[in-house]
């Protein structure tokens, strides 16, 4: 992806050359078009593409705060616990046999 962010950057920054060294051209106006051809559009989409990493990284980060926080708490998740830790037999675990008819 930043390969397609260097080509187009790269093409902006010719456009840039061409329209300050052109007989009626300006620096000012190769500043403008680098900014407005280049920099903005580039910035724009990045920003844009980089908002599913942003937000996994922002998922991965609260589930870390919330695991170090049980940690401190001494909070036990139900899959860390095994079924028999009470070492009582669990009244619901198997169904009760029905008479046969």
């Amino acid at each position: 992806m930043y390969i397609v962010a260097i080509g187009w950057l790269y093409v902006a920054l010719m456009m840039s050359v061409v329209e300050a060294t052109h007989i009626n051209g300006s620096i000012l106006g190769a500043m403008v078009t680098f900014v407005l051809y280049g920099l903005l559009p580039i910035a724009l989409v990045m920003y844009l593409l980089g908002a599913p990493a942003r937000k996994r990284a922002i998922k991965a980060r609260e589930a870390a705060e919330h695991a170090a926080w049980q940690a401190a708490q001494g909070v036990t998740t139900a899959a860390s616990v095994t079924p028999d830790a009470g070492r009582e037999a669990a009244g619901d675990a198997v169904a009760p046999e029905r008479k046969k008819l």
